[in-house]
Order: C-alpha cells, then sequence, then structure tokens
C-alpha cells in the first residue's frame, strides 16, 4: 500500500525539517554520503544536534528522509501511471517497467539507498518502501505464474536491485549492464512466453 503522507507539523518543526534536508542534500552531494557527519549536518542546518537526532534518529534515518519524495513519484506512477509502469499492460511487461524505473530511481541516489538498507542487519526489509516494492513485484507474479510462490520470488527478484549489490558491481558490470541483466531475470522469472506474461 501506498505509505501515507506524514501528520502535519507544526510550522517551526517543518521549517527545522526542510533547513536540514536541505543541509543534508547540500553535503552529502558535496563530500558523499559516508563522508558526512550529523555534527556537520546539524551545524550547515543551524539546529541543534538533539533536534536533529530526535527527529532523524542517525544517518540513516536522513537519507531515508531525502528518498521519501522520490519513493512516493514512483510508488505514485506504479499505482496510477500510464502502462506499462502502471496499470492496464501484462504483468511481466510492468515487471520489466518496474525494474527500468526501479534502477534509474536507484542509480540517480545509490548512496543514499545504500546508507538506509545497510542500517543495521536486515534493514533494508524493514523500510517501508521495500515493503511496497515487494507487495508490487508479488502481484505481478501471481497473475504471471498463478502456481508459483510469489512472495518468496518477489524477495528473489528484488535481491539484485539491492544497494550494496548494485554498488559492489556497478564499477564491474556497469549501469546498463545491470539493467539488462535485472531485466532479463524479471521476464525470466514471470514466466515470459507462459500464459497471461505477455
Amino acid at each position: 500500500m501506498l505509505r501515507g503522507r506524514p501528520p502535519r507539523e507544526r510550522a517551526d518543526a517543518a521549517r527545522n525539517r526542510e533547513k536540514v534536508l536541505a543541509a543534508a542534500a547540500r553535503l552529502f552531494r558535496d563530500r558523499g554520503v559516508d563522508n558526512v557527519s550529523m555534527d556537520a549536518v546539524a551545524a550547515e542546518a543551524g539546529v541543534g544536534k538533539g533536534t536533529l537526532f530526535r527527529r532523524f534518529g542517525d544517518r540513516s534515518g536522513l537519507a531515508a528522509a531525502l528518498l521519501d519524495e522520490r519513493e512516493r513519484e514512483l510508488q505514485e506512477r506504479i499505482l496510477s501511471g500510464p502502462p506499462p509502469l502502471g496499470p492496464g499492460a501484462p504483468p511481466a511487461e510492468r515487471l520489466a517497467a518496474f525494474v527500468d524505473a526501479y534502477l534509474d530511481y536507484l542509480f540517480d541516489h545509490l548512496d543514499l539507498v545504500r546508507v538506509s538498507e545497510t542500517a543495521a542487519p536486515g534493514a533494508r526489509y524493514r523500510i517501508g518502501a521495500y515493503r511496497f516494492w515487494h507487495r508490487h513485484v508479488a502481484i505481478l507474479l501471481a497473475l504471471a505464474r498463478p502456481a508459483a510462490d510469489a512472495d518468496c520470488l518477489a524477495h528473489a527478484l528484488l535481491a539484485p536491485l539491492g544497494a550494496e549489490h548494485v554498488v559492489a558491481l556497478r564499477g564491474e558490470l556497469g549501469d546498463e549492464r545491470i539493467r539488462e541483466g535485472v531485466r532479463e531475470l524479471a521476464l525470466s522469472v514471470a514466466g515470459r512466453g507462459r500464459e497471461g506474461a505477455g
């Protein structure tokens, strides 16, 4: 399910949040995510460290907040955008379109996604966005292959889209080989050529 909008904030809290996110985005872009401390973000934003830690917890929470709007945009395109990413195309075509759209998002925000997914063991699987991607892929796989274990296959298909995995392979394979490989895997898992797969 599409994650709901956060509750309305007090005006000063909303201003502080925007200042922090703008400062973090600048610092992450200029120095790299791994080279920016929470102290540096607080100083750049002009807020107290306590405010920053209470609001975001740690750097992974800050990364997740920066990714939130991009994730919502992709989720909305999946739910109500034009086919093949949105409704109206055969399941295999939608799955291939999802892989392409997700990789566009991932390549554009790779360091932030990596930090949000690796904050603690299993963090990736507890993120609301991951649960959305998994549910979407499982629904498409269930339509394409009704007899298959769609939930398990969805996790298997999302595994090579993990940010840490992509970071490890990007230098060796490059973006296009990663894209083609995962796309081919998606079409294979969806049972390309089977009834309902398009």
